[in-house]
Formats: structure tokens, C-alpha cells, sequence
């Protein structure tokens, strides 16, 4: 009785599963070849996927969840999906390179999605990038409000100027990654300080700081670096895309499921350093910690032990590993201090033979990570190779010497026969022992050659 009040548990939690995936679908336009030409009447946010890809069989359930969610808030964005591989006219127009891609189509123009994979990434993606470019701030509560909801902002402060073009420019670049705000002196708060007006400012980790062109250099650049915070939770995705900053990355690498002194000890170094020197290294450094070494061991090719402190140029694969104990902040100061004036020697890089290695080192990963997950798969991958191979390679070595054996008999034997054949003539002219002398029997052909003689 029991068992089959489960079973009419389960099956009835699979049917409300299924209902409520169904339902969600339903919010998610299938695309076909007639969106080419009806897309420019909406704001659409496409997800361009292929029937066989893992990773965007992956993404459907939480896809189906933003097509849910925009509808339920009113959005006026779109949300559908397209067989890339059944319509790759319309996706190569799009630049869709590689699947799943996610892109917001506005007009004539197409952003790409960068961002991690989650419901609430993708939602906030689409309403940062199809609102308005420069939003503006007309009241201080405005203002607050802004600042509440949003950890990095940038704002730009003043009338018509040759810096706003540059803003509005770089905003249109930027904007898949940040907001953008503009608003009058006297909506600022009181804390702010400005020595010149118009004036682009990041607001971000509880502070302010402003574009100062001569220290900063381009305005777009300047912004690319400060779209993070200070301090970040580090991922390979972010690993990534701050890459583009230029900047080196201070991790410090724990296990934060431990919590023994040491652990937490490091993190709080890197935090301090980050919060109390940020004028002196913002410019220059990008903080953070990284939960586990997994990630960064494939990254640098090498076995670091946990904890540890890792410094990683993103743009050559450098990296700087510590020369000393990090026993405060200080420490880390002067470990960071000989970093930019080359006393700490790089590892890593992107040369010719770091190259090379790499090519090895994921090789070796990927055989290894095929065993784990699938020894059989991985013996009939490597192994039926192997051994078509192996069978080939003994085949050639084994007709060789055969042949080789039969070169070495013949030579033998016309040896032995040669060697045989004069002592067996000899043999043959020799009287035997205890034999008379017989006089030898002149042929005919001797006595006419005697005659002519």
C-alpha cells in the first residue's frame, strides 16, 4: 500500500514537472527564416543553439525560466530561440560563431551576452541593454536609489562637450558589461568633490573616483578597467574577462570550505590590501581570491599547494609566485611593490616552447579526464588505436627480419657450396690410400691437340 502511494507521488510530481516546463516553454518563441525580416519591429533576445551541443541543452531549462520571467515583469524584450545549424544563413549574418550564443538584436544593432549562464545574469543583461543608452538622473532619491541597486555605476556630470561624445561612444561599446548615467552638479551627493567640470565618475565599493585624462589616458579604457570592483569572488570566467583590463590579478587561492586560520588569514591580507592601498595600485592591480586550486593549476601548468597567493598577468600568461611568507599586509605590499619594479621573476608567458607545452599538458588532460569519466570509453578511444598501430609496427619489424633471415641463409649456404665443391674435386683427383697409380686416359680431344702440336 505503501509503495504504491509513492509511486503515485512521483508519478504525479513528474506530471506537475512536466506541465511547468511545458508552460514555461511557452513564453519562448521557436525562430524560423521569417525573423530576418519581422525582428526590427521588437527588441529580441535570441538564444542561437545547436540539437546536438551539451552546453545549450544545459541552458534550455533556464532559458524557458527568463522567457517565464520577462513575460510575468512586463518586459518588453522578446525571448526566443533558433536551430543554428537548421537556419546558419540567418545565424552567420548574426555572427554566431560558436553555440549557445546569446545576443540582444535592437534595431540594426546586435550585443552579445558575456555573462555567466544564470537566469538572473541574462534578465539583467537584457534590461541594461534595451533601455536607454545614457539614462538620466534627474533627483537625488533618483540617485540613492542607483546606488542601492547597483555595485558599479558610471555617471557623467555636465552639459554638451566633446568628453560627453566620448562617453556616449564608449557607452555604446560598454554597455553589454555596465550602466551608464548622467546627471547635474546638483543632483550629487554632497560627498562628492569635482575640481573642473564635465566630469565621468565610477561610483563603486562604497566610494567615488574620477577620469582624470592625463593619468588615465582614454576615456574607454579607463572605463574597461573600473567596470569591476575591487575585490572579486575570482572564476575562470572572470579570469577572462579580465583579461581585457590589462591590469595584474592578486589571488589569493583557499579552500573556503576550511576555515583554519591560515585560510581565511590569506583572504583577509588580499581584502586589506585591496581596501586600504587601492589609490596606490588600482591602476595597476585587480584583487580577489579563488575558491580551490583546480582551475588555476590548469591555467599555469602546475601543482600550487593550498593556500597560496598567486599574481597573474592575463594579457601573456604570465605569473608571480611568492618568494616569502605573507604574514600581514605589508608583507603582500612589498611582494606587490617587487613585482612592478622586476625584482620577482616571472614564470609562464606565451613563447614558443610555453606554447608548445601547453599543447602537451591538454593533451595529457584530456586523455586523463576521458579515463576518469569513461575507462571504457577511454581504452576503446586510445587503446584500439594503439593497438592497430602496435600490430602494424610488428608486422614491419617481423617481415624485415624474415627477410633479412632468408638473405643471411642464402648467403650461408652458396658459402658452404663454394667451400664444398673445390675439396670434394680434390677429393676426387686424389688417389685413394692403398690404390695403384693409373695412368689417366687421354680423350680424343687431347690427342688431336697434341697432333697439331
Amino acid at each position: 500500500m505503501a509503495t504504491g502511494r509513492r509511486s503515485a507521488g512521483l508519478r504525479l510530481c513528474a506530471t506537475v514537472f512536466l506541465l511547468d516546463m511545458a508552460f514555461c516553454k511557452g513564453f519562448v518563441e521557436d525562430l524560423d527564416e521569417s525573423f530576418k525580416d519581422n525582428r526590427k519591429d521588437d527588441i529580441w533576445l535570441v538564444d542561437f543553439y545547436a540539437p546536438w551541443c551539451g552546453h545549450c541543452k544545459k541552458l534550455e531549462p533556464i532559458w524557458n525560466e527568463v522567457g517565464l520571467e520577462m513575460k510575468n515583469i512586463g518586459s518588453p524584450v522578446k525571448v526566443g530561440k533558433m536551430d543554428a545549424t537548421s537556419y546558419s544563413s540567418i545565424a552567420s549574418e548574426f555572427g554566431v560563431r560558436g553555440y549557445p550564443t546569446i545576443k540582444l538584436l535592437k534595431g540594426d544593432l546586435a550585443y552579445n551576452y558575456r555573462g555567466p549562464r544564470t537566469k538572473d545574469d541574462i534578465i539583467e543583461f537584457a534590461h541594461r541593454v534595451s533601455g536607454a543608452l545614457i539614462r538620466p538622473l534627474p533627483s537625488q532619491q533618483m540617485f540613492e536609489h542607483v546606488q542601492k541597486r547597483h555595485r558599479v555605476f558610471f555617471v557623467y556630470i555636465g552639459g554638451e562637450s566633446p568628453l560627453k561624445e566620448k562617453y556616449i561612444d564608449t557607452a555604446s561599446e560598454l554597455i553589454v558589461y555596465t550602466y551608464f548615467f548622467s546627471a547635474s552638479e546638483e543632483v550629487v551627493p554632497e560627498y562628492v568633490t569635482l575640481k573642473e567640470m564635465p566630469a565621468v565618475l565610477v561610483f563603486k565599493d562604497e566610494t567615488y573616483f574620477v577620469y582624470d585624462e592625463y593619468e588615465d589616458g582614454d576615456l574607454s579604457s579607463w572605463i574597461n578597467r573600473e567596470r569591476f570592483q575591487n575585490y572579486l569572488t575570482v572564476d575562470g570566467f572572470l579570469l577572462y574577462e579580465l583579461g581585457d583590463t590589462g591590469k595584474l590579478v592578486a589571488i589569493a587561492v583557499i579552500d573556503e570550505k576550511n576555515t583554519s586560520i591560515e585560510h581565511t588569514r590569506l583572504k583577509s591580507i588580499i581584502q586589506e590590501v585591496a581596501r586600504d592601498y587601492r589609490d596606490q595600485f588600482h591602476r595597476d592591480f585587480q584583487f580577489g581570491h579563488m575558491d580551490g586550486n583546480d582551475y588555476i593549476n590548469t591555467l599555469l601548468m602546475d601543482e600550487l599547494k593550498v593556500p597560496t597567493v598567486v599574481v597573474l598577468n592575463t594579457s601573456n600568461q604570465q605569473y608571480f609566485l611568492l618568494d616569502r611568507q605573507i604574514k600581514n599586509a605589508e608583507d603582500m605590499v612589498q611582494f606587490i611593490n617587487n613585482i612592478l619594479d622586476g625584482t620577482v621573476e616571472a614564470q609562464g608567458g606565451d613563447s614558443i616552447l610555453q606554447r608548445l607545452k601547453r599543447i602537451v599538458f591538454d593533451a595529457k588532460s584530456t586523455i586523463v579526464s576521458v579515463f576518469k569519466s569513461s575507462p571504457l570509453m577511454g581504452c576503446f578511444l586510445f587503446g584500439l588505436p594503439l593497438a592497430v598501430i602496435s600490430v602494424m609496427c610488428y608486422g614491419i619489424y617481423t617481415a624485415d627480419t624474415d627477410g633479412g633471415c632468408a638473405e643471411e641463409r642464402y648467403e650461408v649456404s652458396r658459402s658452404d657450396s663454394e667451400s664444398r665443391g673445390p675439396t670434394e674435386e680434390s677429393k676426387e683427383q686424389e688417389p685413394r690410400s692403398g690404390d695403384a697409380l693409373v695412368p689417366t686416359v687421354q680423350g680424343p680431344k687431347d690427342v688431336l691437340e697434341k697432333k697439331k702440336d
